[in-house]
């Protein structure tokens, strides 16, 4: 039976594949935000997941040969030393407090030359406090702009009342 055997296929080899995550994943280390198209970008995020939650695991280990085994893994996969040294020591300090979701894609308009979806894949901190997930707390938040909007108006309109007044 195939079940569980869905990966991103890209219209190319395996290898060919292995190739091109490594490359996107060690460029979105680097740099921290990449430009490509939506479906490399799909692709992309949860194998880069995965070599973050490596280096977020080897920042916690106690343990020497730990921290060196999950950096191995990581080498082995993104074939790239200068990438896995900014993930490892860079970057999974900025990660500890994240529990997932490392990773955040905007979609872009179709490219000129041959209309291909564009995304931005960019790494996404643990400060960072992104969009609130329910309707509920939309709808709340907006209110509270509206209220404060009003609330802002009436005070003016109060200020210039008693400048005009006084």
């Amino acid at each position: 039976m195939r079940h569980g055997k869905h990966r991103f296929s890209l219209g190319c080899k395996k290898e060919h594949r292995e190739a091109l995550m490594a490359n996107l994943a060690s460029a979105l280390f680097e740099h921290g935000k990449i430009n490509t198209t939506l479906a490399k970008a799909k692709a992309l995020r949860p194998f880069a997941e995965k070599l973050i939650t490596m280096s977020v695991k080897a920042h916690r280990a106690s343990d020497a040969a730990e921290k060196l085994h999950y950096r191995r893994l990581v080498i082995s996969r993104i074939r790239s030393e200068t990438a896995t040294k900014e993930l490892f020591d860079v970057k999974a300090v900025e990660f500890i407090n994240r529990h997932g979701g490392y990773t955040r894609t905007y979609k872009l308009v179709p490219r000129i030359g041959d209309a291909a979806k564009m995304a931005i894949i960019e790494l996404v901190y643990a400060d960072d406090k992104g969009y609130s997930r329910s309707r509920k707390g939309r709808k709340k938040a907006a209110k509270q702009n509206k209220l404060a909007k009003v609330e802002s108006k009436e005070i003016a309109a109060n200020k210039s009342g008693e400048a005009a007044v006084g």
